[in-house]
């Protein structure tokens, strides 16, 4: 993700804020002014943000002083201009306990904010760190510009105050919300990054006029939202204005593509990843540890193999390991002028590359577009939003807001770097919603009565996908290696390596399993409902392209049968080929296939599972029809020949249908 949210409470965790981070992550001199310190560093001044300055008298663009910082986050949520009030109804011969009610907003809380950090994607900071004083410009105002939108989102949509017994009452903030936005330039490692600490006040105004706590919960819910939305309006605006477009690039096998600006060369952005490297070796130390660890009776304290969750813990522990300390901070203009020499001598990228960076990327670019129509089809996309979100949740259990941060990765996919139509993204978790999730929400609370609690699960079934493999029992010993596959035992470890020197056996991530599933999910509306596979036959759909374009032809259906030949014998593994025939017509489309990331193992399951699920598929609606003909020959069906869906008569899985 490209957006991190902390908590900020007041006391010692406020004074590390106005200690460093208002001051571009340096060390702020003792008794040195706010203002003075910024200078120093070489880091603008921070600025007001949020619809809600106007109830505060405050304006957009204003700088946030030290003062204001400390009364809004230091003083367990006061009045920004706090000390002026408490002065003027003094003057005015109020007590001083009414005066310093005066400067209060509502009860005094101890998590006075939030901190949202928002950075754009490696070749965009690096784009601006080597580019002329117009592009750095462009980058930084399409950067600040998705930061407004994004709060705009969090004001009209997930920001929610509290009230009543228990917080049983919820309102959004009518009036909005109040932010200081402060610039940083790079990182801990002294690499470019260009990155912005949004500190988000949680005070809100009611309607009543009253002030409430904004509920952070809601905040950390719809993180991953915010940050696929930055990403997508940040490198719109940037490949708008530079003439630019985006591409998938695979950082870790397994995960999901990041949309990068192409034509910025790899080695690039692995210069600006020293911490990455840092964070990947102690990692690896980290997982032999977490394999080969036994307790005092030599049992296994762990699994023998690394799952997903334990290895985001694990990462997470590598990163603070190895966090360098602070360096000092300079003036931009000196930094861009180390990182280019820098660039130059230690990242292996031609002299020339790094000084035309700009128009390496253009000419990329103008490939892409040439080559690639971005066709957004709501219909297709809800597929694969819903498909994805169902098997990367455990329990295949969802909200609304996994829909919508799936839906808005996958704009990003198909239209590469081009602006989309506002609410697009929520059309197509509307159509996810309505045509291919079921309601299972069993409200306890009021809460759950909310549309952004309510719980989900994917119509269809999913069960003949490949289950995720189980860790065996035993652990391996101090002297033999970890199995290649969980359900082999421990082999002995090879001579001449050391502890830590084989590959630790990990459990395949879920989004590996999430794009089989969305192929498969196609290939079964394909197979089992006449109207959708009419509608999806001819498309030059670019996510299909980006999955399934580049099966081989083994792949795709035979060609129609010769009369004067059909009594020959047909090929081997030709009798089982996917009915794909609209891929014949998306590979002569301009269709780009960069994307696609499956290997001949995963093509030849998804073969397999396709195959079985469409036979399976036909067995199951004749077994059904042949039922329902017998014991409700008035039932109606649809167009499609589908039994029409009932939700009001769940069946023994409180509402799923059966499969799931």
């Amino acid at each position: 993700m490209t957006v991190d949210i902390r908590v900020i409470r007041a006391g010692q965790m406020y004074r590390y804020y106005l200690r460093e981070t208002v001051v571009g992550d340096g060390r702020r001199p003792a008794r040195t002014p706010l203002r003075v310190a910024q200078e120093q560093a070489g880091v603008p001044a921070g600025r007001w943000m949020g619809r809600g300055l106007a109830a505060l008298g405050l304006a957009s663009g204003e700088e946030v002083t030290e003062a204001q910082l400390r009364n809004l986050f230091g003083e367990r949520g006061r009045h920004p201009d706090a000390d002026r009030i408490e002065a003027e109804r003094l003057a005015a011969g109020d007590s001083a306990k009414k005066a310093f009610k005066a400067g209060a907003l509502g009860r005094r809380v101890t998590v006075t904010g939030v901190d949202f950090v928002f950075r754009p994607q490696p070749t965009i900071y690096l784009l601006w760190a080597f580019g002329d004083e117009e592009t750095r410009l462009v980058i930084e105002a399409a950067h600040e510009r998705a930061i407004e939108r994004v709060l705009e989102w969090i004001e009209d949509e997930v920001a929610v105050i509290r009230y009543g017994k228990d917080g049983i009452y919820r309102v959004r903030p009518p009036g909005g919300l109040v932010a200081a936005r402060f610039r940083h330039y790079e990182a801990r490692s002294g690499r470019p990054l260009l990155h912005d600490h949004l500190l988000l006040s949680v005070k809100g105004q009611r309607l009543d006029g009253k002030w409430g706590s904004i509920h952070t919960t809601a905040l950390h819910e719809n993180t991953v939202a915010a940050s696929a939305l930055y990403n997508e309006l940040v490198a719109a605006e940037v490949c708008e204005e530079l003439g630019l477009a985006t591409e998938p690039r695979i950082v870790t096998p397994g995960r999901r593509p990041v949309m990068e600006i192409a034509g910025v060369p790899h080695e690039l952005i692995r210069w600006t990843s020293r911490r990455s490297d840092q964070i990947a070796a102690c990692l690896a130390e980290l997982e032999h540890e977490y394999v080969t660890a036994v307790d005092d009776d030599g049992e296994p304290r762990f699994l023998p193999v690394v799952s997903e969750r334990a290895r985001a813990k694990l990462n997470t522990i590598a990163a603070r390991k190895t966090r360098p300390p602070k360096r000092k901070t300079q003036p931009l203009a000196q930094l861009r002028a180390w990182w280019k020499v820098s660039a130059i001598l230690t990242s292996k990228v031609a002299a020339d590359v790094i000084n035309s960076l700009l128009e390496h990327a253009r000419a990329a670019a103008a490939a892409i577009r040439a080559r690639v129509a971005a066709v957004v089809d709501i219909a297709l996309a809800a597929v694969d939003v819903t498909a994805t979100v169902f098997v990367m949740n455990e329990g295949g259990h969802f909200h609304r807001r996994h829909l919508l941060a799936e839906a808005r990765r996958h704009l990003a996919l198909v239209l590469r770097g081009r602006r989309r139509d506002p609410g697009l993204d929520d059309q197509v978790v509307a159509a996810a919603i309505s045509t291919h999730c079921l309601d299972i929400t069993e409200p306890k609370t009021v809460r759950g009565l909310e549309a952004g609690y309510r719980l989900y699960t994917a119509r269809w079934s999913l069960s003949d996908l490949p289950a995720r493999r189980r860790p065996p029992t035993p652990a391996p010993g101090p002297d033999r290696q970890p199995p290649a596959d969980p359900g082999e035992p421990a082999s002995l470890r090879p001579s001449g390596q050391g502890a830590g020197e084989w590959e630790i056996p990990r459990i395949p991530l879920q989004y590996e399993r999430a794009v089989l599933a969305g192929a498969v999910v196609r290939e079964k509306l394909h197979t089992t409902t006449t109207t959708t596979a009419t509608a999806v036959r001819g498309r030059a759909y670019d996510v299909v392209a980006h999955q399934q374009a580049a099966m081989p032809e083994q792949l795709l259906a035979p060609e129609p049968a010769d009369p004067e030949h059909d009594d020959q014998e047909p090929k081997t593994g030709r009798e089982e080929a996917i009915d794909l025939t609209a891929l014949r017509a998306l590979r002569k489309s301009r269709t780009d296939v960069e994307a696609l990331d499956l290997t001949a193992d995963r093509l030849r399951r998804l073969q397999e599972v396709a195959t079985k699920m469409a036979d399976d598929s036909r067995v199951r609606s004749d077994r059904a029809q042949a039922d329902a003909d017998a014991v409700h020959p008035t039932r109606p069906v649809r167009p499609d020949g589908q039994q029409a869906h009932h939700p009001q008569e769940p069946g023994p899985h409180r509402g799923r249908e059966a499969g799931h």
